[in-house]
């Protein structure tokens, strides 16, 4: 069970690598006005509830199968994807909206914010991949 666990968390966890450098290529492409906002910001927002989904979906498997320290690794990253999310304010395109997006710096906030999840991705996929050959 716990084998199966932690395969699942790993390939959950490719797919959020996956998610976080597709996030920074596209943003930078807007950096560099390759692309304009609104295509951006539509390419970004039909992402942000997959990668919601999948990462509260392994925290909360960490939770129902007792790994507390991955638990709680997990879920401060849920905590501010969910926030994020439910924050959006009314009126606005999503997380990411074409009329804010070059403002007060919030292009350059999204690009560290991508950045810093897929650090965090990349630990995480070590630690799910030690955890998995460990239970051989």
């Amino acid at each position: 069970m716990e084998a199966a666990v932690f395969v699942f968390s790993l390939l959950d966890c490719c797919a959020l690598i996956f998610l976080s450098v597709y996030f920074i290529i596209t943003l930078s492409d807007l950096e560099c006005d390759y692309i304009n906002a609104r295509s951006c910001c539509s390419k970004l927002n039909k992402w942000v509830i997959p990668e919601l989904v999948g990462h509260t979906t392994v925290t909360v498997l960490m939770l129902i199968s007792l790994h507390w320290f991955i638990f709680l690794l997990n879920l401060p990253v849920a905590t501010w994807n969910i926030y994020r999310f439910i924050m959006v304010p009314s009126g606005n395109m999503g997380v990411f909206d074409p009329t804010e997006i070059h403002n007060r710096g919030q292009l350059k906030s999204h690009m560290k914010e991508a950045m810093i999840k897929l650090g965090f991705h990349l630990l995480c996929f070590f630690m799910y991949l030690y955890s998995s050959g460990k239970m051989d």
